[in-house]
């Protein structure tokens, strides 16, 4: 399958976000990652570096996603599968040295008071994943409510370990906080 120029501009303004941030991050930089001429950026995104952040932000959501499913639906319980989650997060921030954790994070960090379009779109991911996420607790047994708050406690933690984990480069904080996700998600099922 041929990658098109504008999924490489995507997929190098993704990873170039993700590693340094979005403000870290010039135009000029993302072409030559994705080895496409300059003007082709401003072609498949005449508003820009904000346009190509959105684009950025909501394909790198829905790849994420995935994870969900690929680690919740094979698992035999919620609890393992949030074990197991936390688990692959910090063993990918090992395989790449610290480097590859949430872009949306790193985006949000950066934009949620200044660019109103990308906190949009950062929240609007992170929502779809609380939604995934709580569906799966709901399935467990847990109710509408305790489910999603349970959900948004673990997109909590993870994000939060994230950020300390690269700042210590240690994988403490996620194991930590995988401990501390799998007693929350065990303590709120149906006894």
């Amino acid at each position: 399958m041929t990658v098109t120029t504008k999924q490489r501009i995507v997929d190098a303004g993704a990873e170039l976000f993700r590693r340094q941030g979005y403000a870290g991050t010039g135009v000029k930089q993302i072409v030559a990652t994705a080895n496409a001429p300059f003007g082709s950026l401003y072609h498949f995104f005449p508003g820009g570096k904000v346009q190509l952040g959105e684009e950025v932000i909501r394909t790198s959501g829905a790849m994420y996603l995935q994870l969900v499913a690929a680690i919740f639906d094979p698992a035999p319980d919620v609890v393992t599968a949030t074990g197991d989650f936390f688990r692959g997060a910090a063993q990918t921030l090992v395989d790449t040295d610290y480097a590859d954790a949430c872009p949306i994070a790193t985006v949000a960090l950066e934009v949620a008071s200044t660019n109103d379009a990308l906190r949009q779109a950062t929240a609007d991911v992170f929502e779809s994943w609380i939604v995934a996420v709580g569906e799966r607790f709901e399935a467990a047994g847990m109710s509408a409510d305790t489910a999603r708050a349970t959900a948004i406690c673990l997109v909590s933690l993870i994000e939060g370990a994230f950020v300390l984990c690269r700042s210590a480069r240690s994988t403490e904080p996620l194991r930590v906080a995988g401990e501390a996700g799998m007693a929350l998600v065990r303590a709120a099922l149906p006894a």
